[in-house]
């Protein structure tokens, strides 16, 4: 009777893929499920980012408040002072298909997360880039899920690479990047070449098959429902276009925004960056004028060279803005002993700007001093400055960062594009434009698309309902 009623209450497990990015909004998802009710969820990430979650972040704490809930750990494979840095994803993806598929694939068949008071795990949520936990699932009979922590654009533009290939607009003929792709249903009419993700735009022959392999693996293997961390207002179009294709797609962002809501409205800090905070930026935004300040962050994986810095650098200070600019440790790629600040900028920069390894960027963002954002146009990113309604300058450079840039500029128009260039006086011209020039028709188009933002995680909004019917399909599965 004991195993009949274990059988019968719901066990999830969520499995990021190992990169920061991945990390953050899976760990929203989690919390999100256990206030929603859910008794027994399961956090499942590597031994390396679990180490950094306890060092740098209050999730421990967070989570203590969930009896049901528990972190689990597994090995990715990669020795401790590996920097699992985007310049070593190969290494990354290597230890997934080597170490974590397989150790992952014991974990479940033989019931490691089922206990006398816990029940076996009956629906497996894992990140998109991953389709292995979806064949495990399907082995036992279990539900799975499929997260994204990308736009719906971007996972719609992977989806159709055939028939891009098909359309002859795979690969690249010429060298023509402003030509139009027409073969993605709901975007024939703005993606460029140029707009396609990092590794779809360079590649040819073989190099294009493999990347293909590793973004749409999961394709061959389908899950039972995708979740995307986005709203319907804002990716409607692309959505209305995936749905015929997918079983069933739940749509909850902003995540950080609905965790909010789920808090009783309370602005909390869904801290898990696995970085060390560096709170004095907060203070110094404190000391600023409203709207004057642009705040400058490339993510967690995004690196540039010396060169790249200084032209940055030059075009912030010689627009003659005050600045908060994030420079991570890893952040340069040549590494330089030898490499100096120039003096000026150095004068500049203590006049003006102020520099952090890492900052709390929800809170930056919705700083009344904060009045532009130069970002690379992570999905999170773009999703947390418009929950916070600050215009954005794109610097795409990997991924999704391309497509999320194009949208942000030409679809829903609440900021500016900057890929493919990286020059001092371009830089200063567009943080002016940003700041100044076209400051007020980004922000009418940005208070429209914020004000949805904030619709969809209220009671009665499109992602408030489809956490309930997250839950609700979670729930019901065990039973059918």
């Amino acid at each position: 009777m004991a195993e009949m009623d274990q059988k019968s209450v719901p066990h999830v497990l969520l499995f990021p893929f190992p990169l920061l990015g991945h990390v953050n909004p899976l760990l929203q998802l989690a919390e999100l499920l256990c206030l929603s009710g859910l008794s027994n969820v399961t956090f499942l990430t590597t031994k390396h980012h679990h180490r950094r979650l306890l060092s740098f972040t209050d999730a421990q704490t967070r989570f203590s408040s969930f009896p049901g809930f528990r972190f689990e750990t597994i090995s990715d494979g990669l020795p401790d002072d590996h920097p699992r840095s985007y310049d070593h994803i190969i290494d990354i993806f290597t230890g997934v298909r080597s170490v974590m598929e397989p150790s992952f694939q014991k974990l479940l068949f033989s019931n490691y997360f089922q206990s006398a008071n816990r029940p076996p795990v009956t629906c497996i949520i894992s990140d998109g880039l991953m389709s292995f936990p979806i064949g495990v699932a399907k082995e036992l009979g279990i539900t799975s899920m499929d997260f994204r922590v990308t736009g719906a654009s971007f996972l719609w533009c992977c989806f159709r690479h055939l028939n891009m290939v098909e359309a002859g607009e795979l690969p690249f003929k010429d060298a023509d990047m402003d030509k139009l792709i027409t073969s993605i249903p709901g975007m024939e009419s703005f993606l460029r070449c140029r707009d396609l993700p990092s590794f779809l735009r360079g590649c040819r022959g073989k190099v294009l098959d493999d990347s293909l392999k590793i973004v749409n693996s999961s394709h061959d293997l389908r899950p039972n429902a995708t979740i995307i961390n986005t709203f319907e207002d804002l990716e409607a179009p692309i959505l209305a276009e995936m749905r015929p294709h997918f079983p069933k797609i739940f749509t909850l962002g902003p995540l950080h925004a609905l965790l909010s809501t789920l808090h009783s409205g309370r602005s909390i800090s869904s801290n898990n960056s696995l970085y060390e905070v560096d709170q004095g930026c907060i203070t110094w935004l404190d000391s600023q004028q409203p709207n004057s300040v642009v705040y400058v962050s490339f993510g967690s994986i995004v690196m540039m060279t010396h060169t790249q810095m200084l032209e940055f650098w030059y075009g912030l200070v010689n627009s003659g803005k005050r600045f908060l600019w994030v420079i991570r440790p890893d952040f340069v790629i040549d590494k330089d002993e030898n490499f100096q600040v120039p003096g000026d900028l150095t004068s500049e920069t203590k006049e003006r700007g102020y520099i952090v390894e890492w900052s709390p960027q929800e809170e930056v963002l919705a700083h009344p001093a904060v009045g532009g954002f130069l970002t690379h146009s992570g999905w999170s990113s773009t999703l947390e400055s418009i929950m916070a309604g600050v215009p954005m300058l794109c610097w795409p450079q990997i991924g999704d960062h391309y497509i999320n840039s194009r949208f942000v500029s030409e679809v829903w128009k609440v900021g500016l594009d900057m890929k493919d260039t990286c020059d001092r006086l371009t830089i200063e011209k567009m943080v002016n434009d940003l700041m100044d020039t076209k400051r007020d028709e980004l922000m009418r188009s940005m208070d429209e698309i914020s004000q949805l933002a904030r619709k969809s995680v209220s009671k009665g909004g499109s992602s408030y309902g489809n956490l309930e019917a997250l839950v609700k399909s979670i729930s019901n599965a065990i039973l059918s």
